[in-house]
């Protein structure tokens, strides 16, 4: 709800009309959230000046460490180098076999479970996968003897054409278009 006032009979403002019991609940919400956030602030604030401390304690105590280890890593170098990689080498290979083991394990138990939630399903399937075959067979079968009959069409056909015995069959074959015109049947 709003109510308009006058002011001065030229200005006219329109405010919104609160009830005193949501004005003092808005008010009490706000402060309450100001309130925790100080709070939070506070609190944290200590935390994390310590945390950055501590944080720059180590990087100092780690540059002194390695300024200190770096002659002793040169000296040693010949052998702390290929002891680095073999251990480097068989914890790779540890955690390696460790994966794919999981990774196969995993993949049996969701084949285990694949095969389980269908396993009531498998006598439709089983029947379309037969009638698939059975189409599937009855069609090379139409095939085959089609293809046989033309096959058998076309030696009908050489055989029409080339009634003079094995010699005119060799000339056609043999000599092919050429030999059929000249008339050579040699």
């Amino acid at each position: 709800m709003a109510t308009t006032t006058t002011y001065d009979r030229h200005f006219t403002t329109t405010q919104p009309h609160y009830r005193q019991d949501d004005r003092s609940r808005y008010d009490q919400q706000t402060h309450s959230q100001s309130t925790s956030r100080t709070l939070a602030i506070i609190a944290l604030l200590p935390v994390g000046g310590i945390l950055l401390g501590l944080a720059g304690l180590t990087f100092i105590g780690t540059l002194i460490g390695l300024a200190l280890a770096t002659p002793l890593f040169v000296i040693f170098s010949p052998i702390i180098v290929p002891a680095v990689l073999t251990i480097g080498l068989a914890v790779t290979g540890f955690l390696a076999s460790g994966t794919f083991g999981l990774t196969g394990l995993s993949s049996l138990s969701y084949l285990f479970n694949m095969v389980r939630q269908t396993a009531g399903s498998v006598p439709e399937s089983l029947d379309y996968v037969k009638g698939t075959l059975q189409d599937a067979g009855e069609y090379a079968g139409q095939k085959t003897k089609d293809f046989g009959q033309k096959i058998q069409n076309t030696a009908h056909e050489m055989g029409d054409q080339g009634q003079g015995g094995q010699v005119g069959v060799h000339a056609q074959v043999g000599g092919g278009k050429e030999g059929r015109k000249s008339g050579d049947r040699t």
